[in-house]
């Protein structure tokens, strides 16, 4: 199995058909998928900026219709055929579970840091390595049993429980890391299907929902915010498209390393745009979870490696 971090392992990115990609190709693949980061950080920036001011639910509406919109473009005739699948009730499971994710981050940016929370969203990798072991059948050893056991602990030292600092609203993006994790698992599930009905299914069921939902806490859209929520959808969608593209030409055990860049990305713009400046508690915890996080990749790639 094939942990990815955030962004990756939902879409079902493994790469095929591409057994030696040469250093040219491993190289723009490293800048693809670092550009990938930085724009999913970006999406997440903007999110916090506008959940200072709209509900989290429209935020998350928005971020939804924009895919959609922009999908609808790209594809026009095609969507009907790509649309096809032969698990209907698994994409809509995977689409949920989609949904759940960011709606849950996006409502915990509203609390806490920007750092804060896509470090703790950042222990989905280990979880995905977990889940595939209880529920897909993968083996897990001892070593990556602790690489799971310590990347919890690096989200507990961020998060604090029973401690003065301690707020409710930084288990969302944990809670969202184990939804993001089913979600992973279910795309393990459908990868029968092409990416692109995946990304659909997806665009399209939290369009569709949060649609119905929106109207219950809606808010007038100030002409000044326009803009950011159309960066909202804009940066998911550049994100998506090179990530695909990365995974496309690049070994996911190249890219893997480079994703946790956006823990750096987050923390510059939490700091220029929000006044915010991780404790040394959260940088500890986040140094925590990226090394489990490589750990079990690393153990994941050597293991993969042996099965050749």
């Amino acid at each position: 199995m094939r942990v990815l971090p955030r962004g990756f392992a939902l879409m079902g990115l493994e790469r095929a058909g591409l057994r030696h990609p040469s250093g040219d190709q491993q190289g723009l693949g490293i800048l693809l998928i670092c550009g990938a980061v930085l724009c999913f950080t970006m999406m997440d920036a903007t999110a916090k900026h506008l959940t200072q001011s709209y509900h989290p639910g429209q935020v998350v509406w928005a971020r939804f219709i924009v895919n959609v919109a922009i999908l609808v473009l790209l594809f026009r005739s095609r969507i009907p055929a790509l649309l096809r699948t032969r698990q209907p009730g698994l994409q809509f499971a995977r689409a949920l579970t989609q949904l759940a994710s960011v709606g849950l981050f996006f409502t915990s940016l509203q609390f806490i840091g920007l750092a804060e929370a896509t470090a703790i969203m950042d222990t989905n990798p280990v979880l995905i390595t977990l889940g595939a072991a209880l529920f897909l059948g993968e083996r897990i050893g001892l070593r990556r049993v602790m690489g799971i056991a310590a990347a919890l602990v690096g989200a507990m030292i961020i998060i604090r429980p029973g401690m003065g600092v301690f707020q409710s609203a930084a288990l969302l993006p944990l809670i969202g890391a184990f939804t993001y994790a089913v979600g992973a698992l279910l795309t393990r599930v459908v990868r029968g299907d092409s990416t692109a009905t995946s990304v659909l299914w997806s665009a399209l069921v939290g369009a569709s929902l949060t649609s119905v939902a929106v109207p219950f806490f809606w808010q007038p859209i100030a002409a000044a915010d326009l803009w950011a929520f159309a960066a909202l959808g804009l940066f998911g969608t550049i994100s998506q498209t090179l990530l695909i593209r990365a995974f496309a030409i690049a070994e996911a055990g190249v890219l893997a390393p480079f994703a946790y860049t956006g823990l750096v990305w987050a923390g510059l713009w939490g700091w220029l745009f929000f006044g915010e400046l991780p404790d040394h508690w959260t940088i500890l915890g986040a140094v925590i979870i990226v090394g489990a996080g490589l750990y079990v990749w690393y153990r994941e790639t050597r293991t993969a490696r042996q099965d050749r």
